[in-house]
């Protein structure tokens, strides 16, 4: 059976043709309120992004994710291997938050906020269109020999390109290892650090090849959260959309004549002008609906809008709208699955927030020896022998620390030549410890003791262990 020719478009992606070969897409540059809008909240993230390596919070960097040393900063608030489950508790807010912006909003977040679309539509192609012109003149220059001027252009684009790459590569090590790291690199030569060296060469490729070649087919092909709209959208759900019941009419699309009445002859407002295929970023007509690689860049709503004011037609012919919206005219508003979402969000970020104002600047953890189980002194003493570890999640040290035994009758004797510990702004102290109690004491073979641990005269942290000793018969 064969497909009917206003279905093609769904035979394949807009950047596949017909003999399966890359299809290259050549928007046109767009202009209206909602793309200035875009552009304001683009740069605004794109400051955001560049200046947070480099901002601190009390010492501790803004935002960093160093996953070789298992250290995490988010918002200035450090994050160690022990906070694991505080920043699975994140991640898990961040998920659900964009799965229901998604569910009542669309895919609002890839048109406004993902970082692939502003680099590509902000930055990128801004510079394509400074040094190669629109749609026509770029599709111009695609078909022209390689003579001087296409040579000079596609060397200037490219370095250009190559340049922001290795800026934007930068920007991802200072989040990976610290900016205060990355400016020492700097500052010593990259003879000195070949290890960082050659894996910044291998991101700085690979974002060349993303912004320089593969460019919409990240979002097409490659990003996840595209093939997550099947599953997540509904006729509910607010997406950027053409209204096809005025659009169409009874008799279809028409071609613009001045001073014909289009509604008695029974056309829908859409012209058939193409300006909302040809402003597309990923190529596609959003008159057949919403399709995979519409990213909800406002593009033709703009382009749209354009058009039906120089004809003197209503705007909104593309609008952010739902399915529901556009058959009933019904108005949006909350589903049962949109609350579910909002109260699973609201209990996860009250948990996060408990989570938070229970967690120390100081986490102490007190093992046993492995092998060791007790030692019978004179005078019916019994020592064990443990290691601690002390974290100090703060940017200050902390001197004087020192343990004591809570209720309980004993000594507590550090393994150290000077008997003092400090550990240093987000470091780690490690050591090893007697305990010694009198059997009396212990009351079984079995006791647990809390320990308590100060800096100076100020307790900072309480952890627990069990204390071995001799079994008892009676």
């Amino acid at each position: 059976m064969e497909t009917p020719s206003n279905e093609v478009f769904r035979d394949s992606i807009a950047t596949i043709n017909e003999e399966g070969k890359r299809s290259w897409i050549f928007p046109k540059k767009p202009s209206g309120p909602l793309y200035e809008k875009r552009k304001v909240v683009s740069y605004f993230l794109l400051a955001f992004l560049f200046l947070s390596p480099f901002i601190k919070v009390n010492g501790n960097q803004f935002l960093m994710f160093n996953v070789l040393e298992r250290r995490f900063n988010i918002f200035g608030f450090p994050f160690w291997p022990q906070d694991f489950h505080l920043f699975v508790v994140s991640m898990i807010i961040g998920v659900i938050f964009i799965t229901l912006f998604t569910v009542g909003f669309g895919r609002i977040f890839c048109g406004w906020i993902c970082p692939q679309t502003i680099f590509m539509e902000m930055v990128f192609r801004r510079i394509e269109y400074w040094i190669d012109g629109d749609r026509n003149k770029q599709m111009r220059l695609d078909r022209q020999k390689w003579d001087a001027e296409k040579i000079r252009k596609r060397l200037i684009k490219w370095f250009i390109f190559l340049i922001i790459s290795f800026l934007i590569s930068n920007i991802f090590l200072a989040y990976l290892i610290g900016s205060d790291k990355l400016l020492r690199y700097v500052k010593e030569g990259p003879s000195e650090h070949l290890g960082t060296l050659i894996p910044l060469a291998i991101f700085t490729g690979v974002f060349y090849f993303i912004f320089a070649w593969f460019r919409e087919q990240v979002c097409i092909i490659a990003c996840p959260y595209g093939r997550l709209q099947g599953v997540l959208l509904d006729t509910k759900s607010i997406v950027v959309a053409y209204d096809h019941k005025r659009g169409e009419g009874e008799n279809g699309r028409k071609k613009f004549r001045k001073n014909e009445d289009r509604q008695a002859l029974g056309h829908g407002d859409c012209i058939d002008c193409f300006q909302c295929v040809h402003v597309c970023p990923t190529g596609i007509d959003i008159r057949n609906g919403t399709q995979l690689e519409c990213v909800n860049c406002t593009a033709c709503i703009d382009e749209c809008d354009t058009i039906m004011e120089k004809i003197n037609l209503p705007k909104g012919l593309i609008r952010y709208a739902s399915e529901e919206n556009i058959e009933k005219k019904t108005p949006f508003k909350l589903t049962a699955r949109m609350k579910g979402y909002i109260a699973v969000l609201v209990i996860l970020i009250g948990v996060l927030l408990g989570m938070l104002a229970l967690r120390n600047d100081v986490e102490a953890r007190v093992l046993r020896l492995p092998g060791q189980l007790y030692e019978h002194k004179e005078n019916n003493i019994i020592s064990n022998v443990f290691t601690y570890k002390l974290v100090n999640k703060t940017s200050e040290t902390i001197e004087d620390v020192s343990f004591k035994l809570r209720g309980i009758d004993g000594t507590i004797k550090l393994v150290s030549a000077t008997g003092e510990v400090t550990v240093d702004a987000q470091g780690l102290a490690e050591g090893t410890m007697f305990i010694e109690m009198k059997q009396s004491a212990i009351g079984g073979d079995k006791k647990k003791i809390r320990i308590d641990v100060y800096s100076g005269e100020q307790l900072i942290e309480t952890t627990t262990v069990s204390f071995l000793g001799p079994r008892s018969f009676n």
